[in-house]
């Protein structure tokens, strides 16, 4: 809304209150030539956001003054982590992020320049404030977006986490958890949690865990192993290791692992036969006989 020579605005908040609507179209002719992604956000969506933060920036500037760190900024802080978050999950950049706030510098300093053409003083004082204010919240915005960033990086990587450690169920009360790739903490955790609620699903009395795709085989990993081992012990299942490759059984025996308390085996189909044995099931192997000749060939001869 435009002002008359009378009326002229002193202060951010009442300059951005009194011009908004001049701002806002400003801004949004600024984002088209520097931050627009069609392919990612249609018009109005843009044009809202651009709505709902300059509203809110107005509002705040007039009530809070401009201590971006005080609690009455809480408001603001809030729609840019909305829109950091919506953003990054759209595929925007943390620079075409950023610039959400920072093209918003031109239309705001035209604006000041234009209320404040009388007083220079004032001008430039108010040119500096509103170049650190919208600095901050810049850099806010940046901020918020690599944290989300990050929250889809972790939820992706727990998810792969539980794609990565399937537990299979080979045999009524026999189950087997192949391993593939390193261990540590957080995926044992994940392999744990798997491995012991498909004990309980299945009320298995025995669990594989195949360690062929694990590359190397330290202490740590060990440890990890015997967690895992110990934490299916405590639900009643035996556990086997199977998938001991030479070099990794002289890489237990180099760095005095004990694994003498737990049942190893070189191979997947070693561990799953000891298994069917300890669960009470025996295979025999059915040899083809030569057949016999028919009595009327028999009788012919």
């Amino acid at each position: 809304m435009a002002t008359t020579l009378n009326q002229k605005a002193t202060g951010l908040g009442a300059i951005l209150t009194h011009r908004k609507q001049d701002i806002l179209s400003q801004w949004l002719r600024e984002m088209a030539g520097i931050t627009r992604r069609t392919d990612l956000m249609s018009d109005s969506e843009a044009q809202t956001q651009c709505r709902t933060f300059l509203d809110a920036l107005a509002q705040t500037t007039v009530s809070a003054g401009l201590n971006v760190q005080s609690s009455g900024y809480d408001g603001v802080r809030k729609t840019l982590s909305d829109i950091s978050r919506s953003r990054a999950l759209q595929g925007f950049t943390p620079t075409e992020t950023a610039t959400f706030v920072f093209s918003l510098k031109r239309p705001v300093f035209a604006a000041i320049r234009e209320e404040l053409a009388n007083d220079p003083a004032a001008m430039s004082a108010e040119l500096w404030n509103t170049t650190e204010l919208l600095d901050n919240l810049g850099l806010y915005t940046t901020e918020m977006y690599l944290k989300s960033r990050e929250e889809v990086i972790r939820r992706q990587q727990e998810e792969m986490l539980e794609l990565s450690t399937p537990v299979v169920k080979l045999w009524d009360g026999i189950v087997a958890l192949p391993l593939i790739g390193t261990l540590d903490s957080a995926r044992t955790q994940v392999v744990m949690e798997s491995l012991l609620d498909s004990i309980v699903k299945t009320n298995s009395r025995v669990a594989i865990i195949d360690i062929t795709g694990v590359p190397t085989v330290d202490t740590v990993v060990a440890q990890h192993l015997l967690k895992t081992v110990t934490a299916a012990r405590l639900m009643g299942a035996d556990c086997i290791i199977s998938g001991v490759r030479p070099q990794i059984a002289q890489t237990i025996v180099h760095l005095g692992i004990n694994l003498l308390d737990v049942t190893t085996k070189a191979t997947l189909s070693d561990a799953f036969g000891l298994a069917l044995r300890k669960a009470g099931i025996t295979f025999v192997k059915l040899q083809n006989k030569k057949a016999k000749p028919a009595p009327e060939q028999q009788d012919e001869e």
